[in-house]
């Protein structure tokens, strides 16, 4: 019964906003819609339909806010105005009680909070629609940052994602669009997102593990993971300290190099694309810390993305062939990688590039938005037949945020001119001299237990009966190719006979 007065609200939030818009657009004068209008004539549809699409989801509540946000980055399915719009959806949600902070807490580690920390805030300094941030202290003063997972969430989100999915099948049989925007697809990855940031030890390891590739450097700061204080709904973490990067003139007064630190930014990204092929994929500005010395502090590891290495080396070529201009080579690259039908044209394809290209590159660099132009080129691969792989949308919109916050930072930045060089430094590593020498001291674990085993292997190899079993394997050959021949025969026959009825039938003498 719940589930029933959910799904009625639902369908009323979005008939009063006008979303039957989106369902009925092959059909606009058909009697449902006709039936719609009238039962709806006192609604207000004067706002654009993106603008009503993003008020229906913060009405309809935090899932579908965050499902939305989750929409809002994949450009390479939705229209520029919807996704521009839901990108503006905030999650800011009113935080649970401190006594459920405090309950939660005891459930998780089976005591009260005051035998658990040293000292614990049970007001929130911090909520959103999953989790909420308390402040502690640890034995021994150690500052801390509490994570708690919601009460209840999961029985919400499950109730949610139900819902969506029925709604994504409605989607695809309603809206002449539909099925090429892959409903269905989108709920269930926006579902495996999801159900990673339940769990909270997944984040705290996500969290270790950025912390362990970025270990001393100058550029980024990720909290320390307490252990001992962390279960799949809670989790403890070092109390991090900065101004948040949005407020730029307080950087200003605290001697922070605004233009470097812009910079420093697009670095840490391409740092952790192209040599680590593990990226934090939520880096928006209420993510983002900056301490006084100019370095950035990352908060939140729900969600993070991966690229192997065909991935990364892709990616550089690409970026590099698009920066030279060289449409073909792009064409190729996607043609080679698989992502493209193998019967593709390589120069209708070139040309489509070259399309989206070039009227970007007669203007200043400084003022090509590089995350724009991804954006454009997702869409005309589209025509192609090309599909966007997860770890890709997570990166477009990582790459939408930095360049966003880069901007914000230093409008006149470059990023075409700071990314280059690493680019260029990155393949030179892994196609040239470097990575081979690379390669040979890698291997050589390997070599020198193999080595010594050389001579017995070989040994084997000649003893082996290799031309009876060759002899063997071809005889064997023979006899499948002579069965497989009988049965052609027998298929013929049948064939030949069913002809001859059906001829039978239709033509009595």
């Amino acid at each position: 019964m719940g589930q029933i007065l959910r799904l009625l609200r639902i369908l009323s939030v979005a008939l009063r906003y006008g979303l039957d818009e989106f369902a009925l657009a092959s059909d606009p004068d058909g009697w449902i819609a006709r039936a719609t209008r009238f039962v709806f004539s006192a609604r207000d549809l004067g706002a654009p339909r993106a603008v009503r699409l993003r008020q229906a989801l913060e009405e309809l509540g935090p899932i579908f806010v965050k499902f939305g946000q989750m929409l809002s980055t994949r450009r390479d399915l939705l229209p520029l105005d919807i996704a521009d719009e839901l990108a503006r959806l905030q999650d800011q949600v009113p935080p649970f009680p401190p006594e459920q902070a405090l309950a939660e807490i005891e459930a998780a580690f089976g005591r009260p909070a005051s035998q658990v920390y040293a000292h614990f805030e049970p007001v929130a300094v911090a909520s959103a629609s999953i989790a909420q941030v308390h402040f502690a202290e640890l034995p021994g003063e150690v500052k801390a940052a509490v994570k708690i997972l919601r009460p209840g969430i999961r029985s919400v989100i499950r109730r949610d994602l139900a819902l969506l999915d029925a709604a994504a099948v409605l989607v695809e049989r309603l809206w002449a669009d539909g099925r090429r925007l892959k409903p269905r697809e989108v709920v269930a990855e926006f579902a495996r997102h999801l159900d990673e940031e339940l769990d909270l030890m997944v984040e705290a390891a996500n969290a270790s593990q950025l912390r362990r590739n970025f270990s001393g450097s100058p550029l980024l700061r990720i909290p320390d993971i307490y252990w001992e204080y962390c279960t799949s709904t809670v989790m403890t973490m070092e109390r991090m300290y900065g101004t948040p990067v949005s407020q730029v003139e307080r950087l200003r007064e605290q001697g922070v190099d605004i233009p470097a630190l812009a910079r420093s930014g697009v670095e840490i990204f391409f740092t952790q694309v192209f040599r680590d092929g593990y990226f934090h994929a939520d880096m928006h500005p209420g993510n983002i810390l900056v301490t006084p010395a100019g370095q950035y502090v990352a908060l939140d590891f729900g969600i993070m993305g991966t690229l192997t290495h065909r991935d990364k080396n892709y990616l550089a070529q690409n970026f590099l062939a698009f920066f030279n201009r060289d449409y073909r080579l792009v064409a190729e690259i996607h043609i080679e990688s698989g992502w493209v039908p193998p019967a593709t044209r390589v120069d209708e394809l070139e040309a489509a590039f070259r399309s989206v290209c070039e009227p970007v590159f007669d203007r200043p660099l400084r003022e090509i938005k590089f995350g724009h132009v991804l954006l454009r080129l997702f869409q005309t691969s589209r025509r192609f037949g090309v599909e966007i792989q997860p770890q890709l949308v997570l990166l477009q919109k990582t790459l939408l945020n930095i360049e966003g916050l880069g901007r914000q930072l230093d409008p006149e930045l470059d990023l075409w001119k700071t990314a280059k060089p690493y680019l260029q430094r990155w393949m030179s590593e892994q196609l040239g001299w470097r990575a081979f020498v690379r390669g040979l001291r890698e291997e050589a674990p390997r070599w020198a237990s193999a080595l010594p085993q050389m001579p017995r292997l070989i040994h084997a190899l000649l003893a082996e009966d290799r031309i009876g079993r060759l002899t063997q394997s071809v005889e064997k050959l023979h006899a499948d190719h002579k069965g497989r021949n009988r049965r052609l025969v027998w298929i013929g026959l049948l064939l030949a006979a069913l002809l001859a009825f059906e001829i039978w039938v239709r033509f009595p003498a």
